[in-house]
């Protein structure tokens, strides 16, 4: 866990060119250790399945090794989808359909999926389909997967929808799904429901079992994040071109790029610009770079007491204004981030422009005075690689704080799941939880409603948003869900963005750019703007 920054020197230069000059030693330092200090760990190799280098791997079929940053606990995404674990997951289970490349949707599983009435959708399943071990695809299956991604507790899918959706059948291949309200998206929505045989699946994660999808389970380790994936020969589609897929993690980024550059993976994902750039000079491997739908914001806890200085947005809003983000978009990430504009990625179908994050440390100062919350102390929670070189983001963010009198704590929370307990707040109380949002549909309505859609039977379960709850904002984001035509639509997401944006639920946000290296024999990888390939498609050269 990070100690506290000490607080920086006093100067007779203004506080912009302290915070430049403390940022960049923060990233001279940093970025050589990224790349060098954590030498001696990547000596042993990343944690895999597999410790044998997939180098020369090449011929029929081969095997791909991929390293990723995060203990990828569980292959279906209940609660657990990363951008990259969505890769993954979607190599072995399928869902009715899937966002594109235009982020629009497209069908899978589904042969059909069409809105019939208003408030009525009608599906029906290819004829084609059935899991690995041939056994059918039932609308029982489709039926329990929707049921029991409601059910599981802290569900993050879930919370995207509006409202859950009752399950007809009506033949052994059709069935409808029918809301209250008319939910226009709702086939994007469905992207995200992974179906799974109905006698098999539980509401929680899983790491084993059958899926649909072009690669299937060979061994799982969810301790250690390691899973071997071979290729699926009885699948309905087709086959994969790979053979074998490794996955494992390593949370140390110079290990995970050691690891690229000996050949001992083939691929690595979220990766500091320092790294990227380092890595672009090697002639063996590929830096791709998409603009991302993933949003990553310092965001309040707004589970405050009246009272509390948080529960005050003009608090809120002075501390946005110390926040030096050009400084941070140079030194620490390499120009590879935008800061928002709004309180959605502006790649997202219904973004809304609301305002630019303002940096002006005398106003900050001003306005916490004037509001009684001068020397204000703040507790920053995150979980361990949340987002890249998020430490020392969060170190630099803690000086500039300090620079306008306030005093901020910042508590990592190691891998492994604990992180939801802290973000229901039943763990311990915090004040700004750094977090990244991602967004598999490509709709801003998916963010705002999974975010800013709380309601207040929802926060008696602690299934908000860290207890947003404003029922004005609630209700334009559900007529904007049940509007069908495409302008009304985004008149009503607009309104929505404007007044969320005016309650200042963070201190600053911003949209990294999708960053993945590989090593150039791997071919067929193309890197979507949700931050996920189809592995299918991949192949290895020798």
């Amino acid at each position: 866990m990070p100690q506290q920054p000490a607080l920086l020197p006093p100067s007779d230069h203004p506080t912009r060119e302290v915070s430049r000059r403390s940022i960049l030693k923060l990233a001279s330092l940093a970025g050589a250790g990224a790349i060098f200090a954590p030498a001696l760990a990547a000596c042993a190799g990343p944690k895999s399945a597999s410790n044998a280098s997939t180098a020369g791997a090449g011929a029929a079929g081969g095997a791909l090794s991929i390293v990723l940053n995060r203990n990828l606990v569980s292959l279906d995404n209940k609660l657990n989808q990363y951008d990259a674990a969505v890769t993954v997951q979607r190599a072995v289970r399928e869902a009715l359909t899937k966002i594109g490349d235009d982020l629009k949707p497209e069908l899978v599983l589904a042969e059909s999926f069409e809105q019939s009435k208003p408030t009525e959708w009608t599906v029906k399943l290819r004829s084609d389909i059935h899991y690995s071990d041939k056994s059918p695809v039932t609308v029982e299956d489709v039926e329990t997967a929707l049921k029991l991604y409601f059910e599981v507790k802290a569900g993050y899918v879930a919370s995207q929808f509006p409202e859950q959706p009752t399950f007809a059948k009506v033949d052994d291949k059709t069935f409808t799904l029918t809301t209250k309200n008319p939910v226009v998206t709702l086939d994007s929505l469905m992207s995200n429901i992974l179906i799974t045989p109905a006698k098999d699946n539980k509401a929680e994660e899983l790491s084993t079992g059958l899926g649909t999808g072009p690669f299937v389970i060979a061994n799982a380790d969810t301790g250690t994040g390691t899973y071997k994936l071979t290729r699926n020969d009885n699948y309905w589609g087709e086959k994969a071109k790979l053979q074998e897929v490794n996955v494992s993690y390593q949370e140390e980024e110079g290990a995970r790029v050691i690891a690229i550059t000996s050949g001992q993976a083939d691929v690595i994902d979220t990766i500091t610009p320092e790294s990227a750039a380092a890595l672009k000079t090697n002639a063996d491997i590929d830096v791709i770079e998409t603009p991302g739908t993933r949003l990553i914001h310092l965001f309040f806890n707004f589970r405050k007491p009246k009272g509390h200085p948080l529960a005050n947005p003009k608090v809120r809003e002075a501390l946005s204004y110390a926040i030096d983000h050009d400084s941070l978009i140079k030194a620490l990430m390499n120009n590879q981030v935008t800061s928002a504009e709004g309180v959605v990625p502006k790649t997202l179908a219904g973004f809304a422009k609301t305002g630019d994050y303002t940096y002006d440390p005398a106003k900050a100062k001003s306005m916490l005075a004037d509001n009684g919350a001068s020397g204000l102390k703040l507790t920053f929670i995150w979980e361990d690689s949340e987002f890249a070189g998020a430490s020392r983001v969060l170190e630099a963010v803690s000086q500039m704080l300090a620079a306008v009198g306030v005093t901020a704590t910042l508590k990592m929370i190691p891998k492994g799941g604990e992180i939801n307990a802290w973000r229901r707040g039943e763990a311990g109380d915090w004040d700004v939880l750094a977090n990244g949002y991602g967004n598999q549909t490509g709709l801003a309505l998916t963010n705002l409603q999974g975010q800013y859609g709380g309601t207040a039977e929802k926060e008696k379960t602690r299934d908000t948003y860290h207890g947003f709850v404003v029922p004005e904002i609630t209700a334009l984001l559900d007529q904007a869900g049940a509007e069908a035509d495409e302008t009304k639509r985004n008149d009503l997401l607009k309104q929505a963005q404007e007044k969320i944006w005016a309650l200042w639920p963070a201190m600053w946000a911003w949209t990294p750019n999708n960053v993945l290296a590989k090593r150039k024999r791997v071919g067929g990888l193309k890197l979507r703007a949700i931050n996920s390939y189809d592995l299918d498609a991949v192949t290895v050269s020798a």
